[in-house]
């Protein structure tokens, strides 16, 4: 090297001075690529001395593809088509590692053989730099991407907006979609949230304080959006508004699910009014239950929402109380579960019957922490229960009085009357001459008593009603049932229904025989009239007197069971039975069932 400086022009002592100097990597060439001359600076970023990089090719000192992409640009240098070129390649150090180098190549022409100089600047932490940041904006765009945000940035003095791609695709839109104006993103806001977009951006622009706000947004399909934005502008010194710069996000499937979750509670909190139910826990620690607000409507209370428990155990009747605690107690952590039904008495004295369902929570010990569930007011059904069984009872009792009845009926009437025809009978076989004049009195009992037995077996089961349909039998009925009380029936079948289920017929004509029963009991007349008759859709059965009716208050809250036999066999049919009376004013008793006939169907008048 020192002979080859030696070699140099004495004016070349500052070129020289500054090769050596230079903190960039210099390297002379010649066109042939071969290494002439190299600084320190070059040396010690590829690690060898400069004896060893003048031996070697300037292709040797990168990657194969990287070399070759050099080598391809040194060719057009040395052909003249350019006279400098500038790349960013890796480089071979002598131990193997690789380094980034901004590589620089001139042609000096200014000789008899022209040279090459080679600029190599060290980059490596530039690249390292670029590669972290593109790293982070690549972990950004995707962390926007699976967040649904993006970020947009508005020039307020030039009115440019510009969005990320993540930004259009939250608002529906194509990449480079966007009108790129704030008027441009104004329109995708929905109509009735536009004001309020608007106000909270001229707000912004005036105090240059962090805003945020909610919106819907109407994408290119139609579909609707909900958008949450945070944004600040920034001034300038003289305080204008220079620039607004914010974040977008996606909030349709959290807006979505709040809508849900608030349906869902208006759902539960009107099934729990309407059950007449209420939500508690009860801290087992601190003995405190936290209880709905539905229960103030159920117990009556006017206590805070927070209570002791002992204070509701309390409330409960005596006699429930063991079965109620006991409940609690069997609690465990493999049967967390308990139903229990209890009376208990509300602030105002009105006892109620309560249902109570509860899940127990248990620590790692198996201590019970907590207990939630469900309160149910049962009265209504628990009153429902009780008026059932009363009814039951009453029907067994008047099942038991009928059956005694007709054994009277049976035991002193006809049982009786038949002894006496046997006792006549044996008369006249001691008395052969007496034969001829009692034949006719002994027939017409035989008569009588034939009939009395019909009637009786009439009132347990009509065969008319079955063979005859019900206008006959009800007709024949009201004739025998007036003979044997002796009273008057007026009875009247017009625009009657020539078939109709037996179901139905059965029931009315039950509902006529229990009718004219109580009123030929309690009317006190003797005269009585009986309407059958069909209308669209209906049929209709009235039963009147002009007797000494009855207080229709008194009635309702005393029932007979009579009238609840008869609204129990209409109900069965989807009939109604409705009573007009008051004293002295007689009496109406009306039964209708609905009756959908075939439109050809005849009209028979009984």
């Amino acid at each position: 090297m020192a002979e080859k400086a030696q070699t140099l022009p004495p004016d070349t002592q500052v070129f020289r001075d500054i090769f050596t100097a230079s903190p960039v990597g210099i390297a002379v060439e010649n066109l042939e690529g071969q290494p002439l001359f190299v600084n320190p600076a070059f040396c010690s970023m590829l690690g060898f001395s400069e004896e060893e990089l003048c031996n070697k090719h300037c292709v040797q000192f990168s990657p194969p593809e990287e070399a070759e992409k050099d080598w391809a640009l040194f060719q057009q240098l040395r052909a003249g088509s350019i006279d400098h070129y500038q790349l960013e390649k890796r480089y071979f150090r002598k131990d193997g590692s690789l380094f980034w180098g901004r590589l620089s190549l001139s042609l000096l022409k200014g000789r008899p053989s022209p040279l090459v100089v080679a600029r190599v600047e060290d980059i490596t932490d530039e690249r390292r730099a670029d590669e972290a940041l593109r790293a982070s904006e690549e972990r950004l765009r995707l962390a926007q991407q699976a967040a649904h945000i993006g970020t947009f940035e508005w020039n307020v003095q030039t009115g440019v907006n510009s969005w990320t791609p993540e930004l259009e695709a939250i608002y529906g839109l194509q990449p480079g979609g966007f009108g790129g104006t704030q008027k441009a993103f104004e329109n995708l806001v929905h109509p009735d949230d536009r004001a309020r977009v608007i106000e909270l951006n001229n707000w912004a622009l005036k105090s240059g304080q962090p805003t945020k706000g909610e919106w819907r947004v109407i994408w290119p399909d139609g579909s609707v959006h909900w958008i949450s934005g945070r944004w600040q502008v920034f001034m300038t010194e003289s305080g204008e508004p220079s620039r607004m710069i914010g974040i977008n996000g996606d909030v349709t499937e959290r807006k979505l699910a709040e809508e849900a979750l608030r349906e869902s509670e208006q759902r539960l909190r009107l099934a729990t009014q309407a059950g007449r139910m209420y939500a508690y826990d009860w801290d087992v620690i601190t003995d405190v239950v936290m209880r709905s607000p539905e229960h103030t409507e159920i117990l009556s209370l006017a206590e805070p929402l927070r209570f002791p428990h002992q204070q509701f155990v309390d409330r409960i009747h005596p006699d429930d109380r063991p079965k109620f605690l006991g409940t609690i107690a069997g609690l465990t952590p493999e049967n967390p579960i308990g139903e229990v039904i209890y009376r208990a008495q509300a602030s105002d004295g009105t006892p109620l019957w309560l249902k109570s369902n509860g899940r127990g929570f248990f620590d790692a010990k198996g201590r019970l922490l907590r207990v939630s569930g469900m309160v149910a007011d049962i009265s209504d059904l628990k009153r429902a229960e009780e008026a059932l069984t009363g009814m039951t009872r009453k029907l067994i009792e008047s099942q038991e009085q009928e059956r005694a009845r007709i054994g009277r009926e049976l035991h002193d009437d006809i049982n009786q009357r038949l002894a006496m025809l046997a006792v006549k009978l044996e008369q006249l076989k001691d008395n052969p001459s007496e034969v001829q004049s009692r034949v006719e009195e002994l027939l017409k009992q035989t008569k009588e008593l034939s009939n009395d037995v019909q009637a009786l077996s009439h009132e347990l089961h009509s065969s008319k009603l079955e063979y005859l349909g019900i206008a006959v039998a009800m007709k024949s009925f009201c004739k025998e049932f007036g003979d044997m009380q002796r009273v008057e029936i007026d009875f009247q079948c017009h625009d009657w229904p020539s078939h109709v289920p037996q179901g139905i017929s059965l029931c009315l004509f039950r509902v006529l025989q229990e009718a004219l029963h109580n009123s030929v009991k309690h009317s006190g007349v003797k005269h009585f009239e009986v309407r059958l008759w069909g209308t669209s859709g209906q049929i209709d059965l009235a039963v009147r007197d002009l007797g000494v009716g009855f207080d229709r208050e008194v009635e309702r809250n005393s029932r007979g069971l009579g009238l609840i036999s008869m609204e129990e066999r209409l109900r069965l049919v989807h009939g109604e039975l409705s009573i007009d009376s008051q004293p002295k004013g007689g009496t109406t008793i009306h039964a209708r069932v609905p009756f959908a006939s075939s439109s050809d169907s005849a009209r028979a008048a009984g």
